[in-house]
């Protein structure tokens, strides 16, 4: 069997409230408990086991790869909340989605702080 990333734990202020925007963001089925975590399951058969954590956490980074479709998908759910977004992870250009890799890509940040990132290229994958 080769080597997949099967899930992942991610430590937030309220699992609830992050797992719930991470599913609802993204378009998945709504997060499942399973022991203390929330349980958000996206497409390639990974998870993200959302965690409450009651100590300081640290902001992580979670990018998806998606479809040109899903993309405006999301996008148009990222805007109707009014979110705040960038095309770029250093937050200098606010308001605009990139064209990186001849894809699209977005940035913004989910309740619990952590960065979240969709794009519909991989990384390296353009000219």
């Amino acid at each position: 069997m080769p080597v997949q990333l099967n899930h992942t734990i991610v430590r937030v202020r309220d699992k609830r409230e992050s797992a719930t925007f991470l599913a609802d963001i993204l378009g998945l089925a709504e997060p499942v408990p399973y022991g203390p975590f929330l349980v958000v399951q996206v497409d390639n058969d990974v998870s993200l086991d959302f965690a409450d954590d009651h100590g300081s956490s640290s902001s992580q980074h979670y990018a998806f790869l998606v479809s040109e479709p899903e993309f405006d998908e999301i996008f148009s759910r990222i805007r109707e909340r009014e979110l705040p977004y960038w095309a770029d992870p250093m937050k200098s250009r606010p308001g605009e989605f990139n064209t990186n890799d001849g894809g699209r890509g977005v940035y913004w940040n989910e309740p619990g702080g952590h960065f979240l990132e969709i794009i519909t290229r991989p990384y390296g994958s353009g000219s």
